[in-house]
This record gives structure tokens, sequence and C-alpha cells, in this order.
């Protein structure tokens, strides 16, 4: 019998709650309190929780936080349960590592299969690092491409539209993701509160990746620069496999290594450059990011562009402008198309 931790302090809610499951033949322990909780799981660990957000002493965010950092529970499937049904609080939730959610009131078909569906994938995932324990690393991942096969076949999988983040600065760092579609922009903001673009990724890409060490917060924001898919793996589970191969951990070193590269050549072409140069190469880096024609062109927000290149909107304006009069550029609305790509890499 699988037994499952309901943490709710609405009495009603709860009894009934545990009626229902256990009429579903659930053993059944029931917590009036996010501390409580927190004791009843560490002490008898389920099979899953159920766990309500707005609770007095501890929240479900501190719950689910409490139980992710030991090792004894952060394993346990989590399901969050709330009235709130505003998107930000969602997000909040998947972000920090809950793997479902439901939103009261719910119908007894929708706690069943919730219960069910986690219950099952965490006995297959765990079936799974039991067989790949046995097997060696023999079988184990071989390449970055088998990896991002991973993400893409075992990786949840999210959308978001354009302008929505899919991650926010000091956020909870609990996964990691692999672009399926889309352009996505990482930003951190001045003290002056001036956007800084300090990088862009598009699909193929991994996004996200922060400290597998210690349980560090996102150093800046992503947001969607158009609709984007996405499949996040936690980093638990990927720290796992790149323990497990060599190869994936040394090519994935060599990628970040080349990221790096790339970042600081944007740093000092944005300290150095002329705002000419700097608004030319942003042009050209976007273009190839958008895998773009010359003549297809870009269509890209102007503090988008001025972001990425470091100046002043103003400034990269007056400088489309006189690219523009050059006959470098075309400019269709917020459309820009490039005339001459070999005049925009040898602008100094």
């Amino acid at each position: 019998m699988k037994r499952v931790l309901i943490i709710e302090d609405d009495a009603a809610l709860r009894e009934n709650t545990a009626e229902l499951l256990e009429l579903s033949n659930y053993d059944v322990t029931a917590a009036p309190n996010g501390r409580v909780g927190i004791e009843y799981a560490k002490s008898s660990p389920p099979d899953v929780i159920v766990c309500d957000i707005m609770m007095p002493e501890v929240d479900g965010y501190g719950v689910l936080e409490a139980l992710s950092s030991d090792t004894t529970t952060s394993h346990i499937p989590f399901i969050f349960l709330s009235a709130k049904t505003e998107h930000k609080e969602i997000r909040k939730g998947m972000d920090m590592g809950a793997d479902d959610y439901l939103t009261k009131p719910f119908e007894e078909e929708e706690l069943i299969s919730a219960i069910e569906s986690r219950i099952a994938k965490a006995t297959l995932l765990n079936a799974k690092s039991q067989e790949q324990s046995q097997i060696g690393d023999d079988e184990s991942l071989r390449s970055l491409n088998e990896l991002k096969n991973f993400f893409d076949d075992e990786g949840e999988e999210f959308t978001f539209k354009k302008g929505e983040e899919i991650y926010k600065e000091r956020g909870h760092s609990n996964m990691v993701y692999l672009i399926l579609k889309g352009i996505v922009k990482t930003h951190k903001m001045d003290e002056s509160g001036k956007e800084l673009i300090t990088a862009l990724f598009k699909a193929d890409d991994f996004l996200g990746f922060t400290s597998f060490l210690d349980n560090l917060a996102y150093q800046e924001s992503a947001t969607a620069m158009e609709d984007v898919t996405v499949v996040g793996v936690s980093k638990k589970e990927l720290k796992a496999i790149l323990e497990k191969s060599k190869n994936v951990s040394l090519e994935l070193m060599e990628l970040l290594t080349d990221n790096l590269a790339d970042i600081k050549d944007q740093l000092l072409q944005m300290a150095y450059s002329s705002v000419r140069k700097k608004t030319a190469q942003t042009i050209l880096q976007f273009a190839e990011i958008l895998n773009k024609t010359p003549q297809e062109g870009i269509k890209i927000a102007r503090n988008d562009l001025a972001s990425v290149a470091g100046i002043a909107t103003e400034s990269l304006i007056r400088t489309l402008s006189g690219f523009k009069k050059d006959g470098l550029i075309a400019i269709e609305g917020r459309n820009i198309r490039l005339l001459d790509v070999d005049g925009l890499q040898s602008v100094e």
C-alpha cells in the first residue's frame, strides 16, 4: 500500500482529502501545518507528499525547500495544493522543484491521477537508476548529443510566450534547461535600473547552469524573446549523469568554456569598441543567433539591441540611421535587413 503525506492547515479539507485517499487504498498521514509535515516526512518518508502553499509557521515553499535539501526526502514526489491560480505562484513552486500542482477546489479524479502518475514516474526513475548502477559506466551516456537526447526524452517540457520569464535572478536554481524552440535572453539590472543582456541562447542550447555543489540561486534572469519551448532536468539528476560519464562531463566543460570565452569577447567589445562597432557587431550577432539570411533581416526591439551592445537606446537609434544612410542596412519598421554584411564586419 502506497503512503501519502497530506500537509494542509484547513481541518475540513485535510480530513476530507485523507478519507478520499483512504477509500482509494492509500495509507494516509495528515499534518496540520508545515512544521509538523516536515517532521513526519523525515521520520517516516512517504511515497508522495501533497502540500498546501499558504500555511502558518512554515508555508509550502518552506516545506519543499527543507525536504529538497535532505537526502532522505529529496527524492519524494511533491505536489502543491493551493487556491492560488496565479501563474507566478505556480511557476515559483515548479522552479523550486515541485513535481506537480493542483488548484482548489479540485476533482477527485485530478488528485488520484496526479498522485498515481507521480508515484509511477518516481518508481520508473528509481528502477532506471538502479539499473544504471548495476550495468556501470559502459552503458552511461557517451556524448553531448546523447545528453541532449536524454533531455528531450526524459525532461519536463515548458512553453513560454514572448516576454515571459523562464527563471528570475535570485530564484531557486533546481533545473537546467535545453531549448527546443525559440530565442532566450539572459539579463541583469545595473544599479541605475538599466537592463544589460548577458547572453543570447537559441534552439539546442543549454540554459540555467549554476553550481552542482551548492544550492546557489540563479545569477541572472532568463526571458523568452519569442515563443519558446524548453525541456528541463533537475540538477540532481544531471549531476548523477555527469558523475557516470567522463566523456559527457568533458564535452560539457568545453561547451561552457566556449560560452565564457564568447561572453568575455562581448564584454571587451562593450568596454573598448566604438558605438558604431558595438552596434554593427550586435546586429551581426543577432542575425547569427536568429539564423536569418541578410535578405530576411531581423526583427528585434531596439532596447534589446542596445542592451546587448551596452549602449543607450538613443545612441543605437542614431547609429542605425547612420548605417542606413551608408547603405549598410535597410530599416522597415522594426525589421532590419542587412545590405552589406562585409561592410558591417569592417565597421570600426
